[in-house]
């Protein structure tokens, strides 16, 4: 076990050693939702991370599915010490650690911020920040205090929520996180008490933050219960630029087949290209909400082998729409891809057989196994039920008759001028 861990926390290391030379990845907004403690509710706890700045890429928050609680991170300080705060937060709860105990860890590292958080050991932020911590009693009464430095904590147990906003530099929004971090703090106090999930909580917390302050660019959210995540849904697609912005609609699909397009090419469609059904856009938030709530038709798609652009969110909306239609059935599901390959929809990939997907029905998931094809082709060759044989033959046949048709030609061509010379 100690062993398991130690290589655990060594592939970390590695990995936020990569992104310590690229150009600082910092999320300026985390939030962290708890409704409820129990974590019974699929949808109980969530939290979510983005910034106005660039490289807000997914290691912005770092998710144990086992364990299920999440790491987020950020602050102005150095982003190799923010690394190594990290590394020493995840060894602490590895070993046992209450994320009270995880997070104070970062008042080791100047101008580091941590927020630790899970449904039941409740959530706890450290360092240097400038955060509200909402609660909700089993009353109703929700109760919002400011907090600025050292370790506050929500209480395993707790309904509630940890929210840190600050303005990055250069955002042209500056000077609005003081206004937007309290009215949004509020908010999600009022929707706790209302009963809504936490995966709905995070969304609509990240699209008020993103409008009213500008820090919008994706990040994304996980869910800390189900252990279902956004990935790289709108994570920069290229180093060193912003991630996809959340104040802005995202795409358009159709619900019947399942086809996507995200923008700005979803502007020149109104209806699918395939049934000709209306479709229906989809703002940044929604789909964010959508990608993490677990409901009856919820589906989580990993897609592994490639990673062409677009492949990923194509192939999500195909499936979704073959689980919607046919169920969690490989086969199906197998078949709706490759039509998807068939008509040009999904490209760069061979085709699928239903042992090359992960199909999981129980926790509503399913991965997806492709092989690029090579020397650039976008579609795999036809698959005909005819021996390739068989259709040499037929070449060399028809290649045998046209010889005799020329000669056909020829000698009909002398016969008539041999004819007439005799005329």
């Amino acid at each position: 076990m100690e062993f398991k861990r130690f290589r655990i926390i060594g592939l970390i290391f590695l990995i936020l050693m990569l992104f310590s030379v690229i150009a600082s990845v910092s999320a300026t907004c985390n939030v962290l939702v708890i409704t409820d403690p129990t974590g019974e509710d699929p949808n109980g706890a969530a939290a979510g991370s983005m910034s106005f700045a660039q490289n807000m890429f997914q290691s912005s928050f770092i998710l144990s599915k086992n364990d299920n609680y999440a790491v987020l991170s950020g602050g102005e300080g150095n982003g190799t010490e923010r690394n190594y705060a990290i590394i020493d937060a995840l060894a602490a709860m590895q070993h046992g650690a209450t994320p009270a105990t995880a997070v104070s860890l970062a008042g080791g590292y100047k101008g580091i911020r941590l927020l630790i958080g899970g449904p039941t050991v409740g959530a706890a932020i450290g360092g240097d920040y400038k955060a509200y911590l909402i609660t909700v009693d089993d009353e109703d009464n929700i109760k919002i205090t400011l907090h600025s430095g050292g370790v506050v904590q929500l209480p395993p147990g707790t309904r509630g929520a940890i929210i840190h906003l600050r303005n990055s530099h250069g955002n042209p929004m500056g000077g609005t996180a003081d206004r937007v971090r309290q009215q949004t703090a509020i908010n999600i106090g009022k929707m706790i008490r209302d009963g809504y999930p936490a995966t709905y909580i995070v969304g609509k917390a990240m699209e008020e933050v993103a409008v009213d302050s500008g820090e919008k660019y994706g990040g994304g959210g996980i869910n800390l219960v189900s252990g279902i995540s956004t990935g790289d849904l709108f994570t920069p697609r290229v180093l060193n630029t912003t991630g996809e912005p959340m104040d802005e609609n995202y795409s358009k699909s159709c619900d019947s087949c399942g086809w996507a397009v995200p923008y700005p090419e979803a502007e020149h469609y109104s209806h699918c290209p395939y049934d000709g059904t209306e479709l229906k856009i989809n703002s940044a938030t929604d789909v964010l909400i959508n990608s993490i709530t677990v409901s009856q038709d919820t589906v989580a798609v990993s897609v592994y082998g490639s990673d062409k652009e677009g492949l990923a969110e194509i192939t999500s909306e195909v499936v979704k729409a073959s689980v919607k239609k046919y169920g969690y059935n490989a086969s199906s599901i197998a078949g709706s891809i490759n039509r998807g390959i068939n008509n040009g929809l999904i490209v760069g990939v061979d085709y699928v057989e239903p042992s090359d997907l992960n199909v999981k029905a129980n926790t509503r998931a399913v991965g997806v196994y492709y092989n690029p094809l090579s020397g650039g082709r976008s579609s795999p060759a036809w698959n005909l039920p005819v021996n390739p044989i068989i259709l040499t033959i037929i070449g060399t046949i028809q290649t045998a008759i046209g010889f005799v048709l020329v000669a056909l030609v020829v000698f009909r061509t002398r016969l008539l001028d041999s004819f007439k010379g005799k005329i």
